[in-house]
């Protein structure tokens, strides 16, 4: 039978790790129940978010300019938060390039739209589509936008 660890002990093993303790999950102890064996506790930690903002599965439209261009592309979203987005986009971009995002919504009975700079964080190709898939996160958004960004998310996940 495996030794009964205390929820401190537990915590002080993870916060020496550099894991938020706050953020650990503990599972009830469960009894489980094996034919011709006898009952054991069972403990668990599970569902560590590791994520700073949850994201939301969305098809949204995006128009992106590279730094020092006004020619306006057009991609897609995958998903979004308010830490940044993954896209769908045509062309290559490198890692660590900055582009103008614009992405459009629907907040009501109108369309909306907010505006930031964003920097390609990682790539990947689309094997079976044209185009790459990004990550890319919010290097700056006004207030206002994020305002925006954030009252839409709250309504998507309800």
């Amino acid at each position: 039978m495996a030794p009964k660890i205390s929820e401190k002990k537990l915590r002080k093993h993870f916060s020496a790790k550099k894991i938020d303790p706050g953020k650990i999950k503990l599972g009830k102890e469960k009894e489980t129940k094996m034919e011709g064996r006898e009952t054991k506790p069972r403990f668990g930690i599970a569902n560590f978010e590791k994520r700073r903002h949850p994201r939301f599965l969305l098809n949204l439209p995006v128009e992106y300019y590279r730094i020092n261009s006004n020619f306006a592309c057009s991609g897609s979203t995958f998903n979004a938060s308010e830490g940044g987005l993954m896209v769908k986009l045509p062309e290559r971009i490198d890692i660590g390039q900055y582009l103008r995002l614009k992405l459009f919504f629907s907040l009501g009975l109108g369309m909306d739209s907010i505006e930031a700079l964003s920097q390609v964080v990682w790539v990947d190709d689309l094997e079976q589509e044209e185009g790459y898939r990004y990550g890319v996160r919010f290097v700056a958004i006004s207030s206002e936008d994020m305002s925006r960004l954030k009252t839409f998310l709250k309504k998507v996940s309800n």
